[in-house]
């Protein structure tokens, strides 16, 4: 067999593999945590501390109500929540029932909720009990049969106004609250069942930016492949503190958050919605060593006046997915606070993480694309960049990143063309352009679709994006191409300023024709109090593309992301 190229991680007597091999399921790892120290903490929520033994009693005895109320191995149920306990202690349940997770964005609401619910069928939903009645509404006719509330103001004392804006606690759901539930089958367990590594763990549909959202199916393989490769890539242990800051409902917050941190051996903490100060206190109260989030979570925590460099004086590693991170972003980091900001990448279909930035290594920059390495391959990840015909590239030549290995999901639930079409022979066909350099780091330089056409030449966004985060006033850039009767397309630009500072339109202009080609300079520079993104922190392009100038431009829409 010819060896593999650089870039393929693929040794069969690593220590992440050895994880792997001696679990099949969730469960299982589950189980082997617990064992090995039931009394060390596992959930931390604020002032609340659950133990892994109390959240092991505790999701044994929502899995024995869950099986009450129907559910059973091949279930989908949806998890409707914020990043609060309850989310994993449902979670965990689901899984030792052979059920599947089926994450729900806790913005959608209506028609946003009921097409998910109509795709993936679940037989019921956990939610807030500030949503109930709204979901209820949304749901009638479904297949949805119940819906149980959950309050996040449970599993804590210290009621923090900041997260928690009303002392109203709604009235619960009447098919039952999450809580009473536990309460009333303590000391319960539900019987262990002989699953298997291909059993669906997690149910978890793309942004649709691309067309409807598709249900990528996460195997209980998937899950452990990830978590054992990221975990042992960072080196997370028992003394470990991750913070849970990336959403639950995004493979990201499920897996390289939840999983990862319960699987582990770490305290796992937890803060609700993200607020930025409340985050920062979270860091320096519980220890974090710990976290990934968006690059949006980072440039929050950067505008807080509260932030300094005892607020990451525990980090380890700090890890931004979802979408490449700006060499300059990167470096006034890590020279206000003394933290390097690592990347990752990964896709909704290759659950999650698959390559990053090793921990303490900085990474270096494309120097043709002006781009930040994404990292590296982890291990038992085979990258490739191919050509149109699917063939290999040379190293440092552009084309299609594909991945392969045990974190690649199987398919699409229900989609039989499209899992042909972005799975050719089990590989996963991303749509990201990168570079593949000889010592096998991976850049990313931008989504196939994006790309603007300018007289005939090719203008890769994030580009032009560098460039203008270098500018200091800059806080966030979107750069999209417009149609233009002359040039074909147009290149504009979007940005946001960092508090406390100006920038006019003409200045960032004149910043740009200083730094890049001719026919890569924007036209037009749109200054915005905020570029609109997702929930997830992906700027959304899409909805610059059609921008009208004079229209305000901003805010988030409720989707999940495919990266990382």
């Amino acid at each position: 067999m010819p060896p593999h190229p650089p870039w393929t991680t693929d040794d069969p007597d690593g220590p992440a593999n050895r994880r792997t091999e001696g679990h099949r399921t969730l469960p299982e790892a589950w189980r082997e945590r617990v064992a090995e120290a039931p009394d060390s903490p596992a959930v931390v929520y604020f002032d609340g501390v659950m133990t892994a033994r109390e959240v092991d009693d505790d999701s044994d005895a929502v899995a024995v109500g869950l099986a009450e109320l129907g559910v059973a191995r091949g279930s989908r149920v949806g998890v409707h929540l914020q990043n609060v306990p309850q989310y994993v202690l449902t979670m965990l349940a689901l899984w030792k029932l052979g059920a599947t997770v089926l994450p729900l964005n806790p913005m959608y609401r209506g028609e946003e909720l009921r097409r998910l619910v109509e795709d993936a069928e679940p037989v019921g939903i956990v939610c807030a009990d500030t949503r109930v009645g709204e979901s209820r509404r949304a749901l009638r006719g479904s297949s949805v049969r119940w819906l149980l509330s959950t309050c996040d103001r449970d599993l804590q004392t210290r009621d923090d106004p900041r997260v928690f804006t009303s002392a109203e606690r709604p009235s619960p759901s009447s098919d039952g609250d999450l809580m009473q539930l536990i309460g009333h089958h303590r000391g319960r367990r539900p019987p262990r069942l002989g699953l298997t590594g291909q059993d669906l763990a997690l149910l978890t549909y793309t942004s649709g930016t691309t067309g409807p959202p598709k249900g990528a199916m996460n195997t209980h393989a998937n899950v452990l492949a990830v978590t054992s490769t990221f975990g042992a890539h960072v080196g997370l242990g028992r003394d470990d503190a991750v913070l849970a800051v990336a959403p639950l409902f995004h493979i990201t917050g499920a897996v390289i958050n939840a999983a990862l941190g319960l699987l582990h051996g770490c305290r796992l903490v937890f803060t609700n919605r993200f607020h930025s100060e409340v985050v920062l206190d979270a860091f320096t109260e519980h220890g974090v060593t710990f976290t990934i989030g968006s690059i949006t979570v980072f440039n929050a925590l950067s505008e807080s006046p509260r932030a300094t460099r005892e607020s990451f004086r525990s980090v380890r590693a700090l890890y931004s997915g979802g979408a490449p991170v700006p060499p300059a972003t990167v470096e006034r980091f890590r020279e206000r606070f003394g933290a390097y900001i690592h990347n990752a990448y990964g896709m909704t279909e290759s659950t999650s993480g698959v390559i990053a930035v090793p921990p303490g290594e900085a990474a270096p920059v494309d120097g043709a694309s002006g781009c930040l390495s994404i990292g590296k391959a982890l291990p038992h990840v085979r990258a490739r960049v191919v050509d149109p015909s699917g063939s290999s590239v040379p190293p440092g030549s552009q084309g299609e990143l594909e991945l392969s290995g045990p974190q690649v999901v199987p398919g699409y639930w229900r989609s039989a063309g499209a899992t042909a079409a972005t799975f050719p022979s089990g590989r996963l066909r991303t749509g990201d352009v990168a570079v593949i350099d000889h010592d096998g780091w991976v850049y990313l330089v931008d989504r196939l679709k994006d790309q603007i056409n300018v007289s005939g030449y090719k203008v890769w966004p994030r580009e032009v994006e560098d460039v203008l985060h270098q500018h200091p006033s800059v806080h966030e850039a979107a750069v999209v191409g417009r149609p233009d009767d002359y040039r074909g397309e147009a290149v504009v630009a979007h940005v946001s300023l960092a508090s406390g500072t100006r920038a006019t339109e003409a200045e960032l202009l004149a910043f740009t024709r200083e730094r890049i080609a001719a026919y890569k300079r924007p036209r037009e520079v749109h200054v915005v109090e905020e570029l609109p993104k997702t929930v997830t922190g992906k700027i959304r392009r899409s909805a610059l593309r059609d921008h009208d100038p004079d229209t305000p431009v901003g805010g988030s829409r409720g989707e999940g992301g495919n990266d990382t």
